[in-house]
């Protein structure tokens, strides 16, 4: 049982499984999303003091607040316990691509020639934590949800909003890769 969870899980796999919690949350009327979490944090710490978006009842999100403590024990778990320690496997274009922008093949799970704590606390970083965190809160919260929820909740569902939300996260991500990254980098 350790060998298969160490190695690394087929794709086909993961989709069966996300797909038969999809098929659990849709039989209780529940929604999948890992931002909406944020909101429920707000509520609890006193946002529904400050601004009605936080009016709500924040428990009936608890189950979504104890996924989300899972995924990341359930990571946490994975890194610590369950890894054989191999670096992510990434096709000679990815590498090739990479070095172009001054990025290294990675040695560890990320590169860290952006996923440090050098980077992250160097004026380059901070820019790129501040205004990534706005763009991601602000896209999420425009967009009535994140990559998550409307990918695999709001397809799931079969509605029209998430899948054009979705088409323009691929869009947004395909301009950022393609055109935006190398400028800043």
């Amino acid at each position: 049982m350790i060998d298969f969870l160490i190695k690394p899980w087929p794709w086909h796999f993961s989709g069966l499984v996300i797909g038969l919690i999809m098929m659990v949350l849709l039989f209780f009327g529940k929604s999948f999303g890992f931002s909406a979490n944020l909101r429920t944090i707000c509520t609890i710490a006193g946002g529904d003091k400050i601004a009605d978006f936080f009016k709500f009842d924040w428990k009936k999100q608890t189950w979504n607040l104890v996924f989300l403590g899972g995924a990341v024990l359930g990571g946490f778990i994975a890194n610590q316990f369950l890894s054989d320690g191999s670096i992510v496997a990434i096709s000679e274009n990815t590498i090739a691509d990479l070095a172009a922008l001054g990025i290294s093949a990675p040695t560890e799970i990320q590169p860290t020639e952006i996923f440090s704590w050098d980077f992250a606390t160097s004026f380059k970083g901070i820019l790129f934590l501040i205004i990534g965190g706005f763009l991601v809160g602000f896209g999420a919260r425009y967009a009535g949800g994140c990559t998550s929820g409307h990918a695999i909740s709001g397809l799931s569902d079969l509605q029209l909003p998430s899948l054009i939300a979705v088409v323009g996260f691929f869009i947004g991500g395909l301009l950022m890769t393609y055109l935006i990254l190398p400028l800043i980098l």
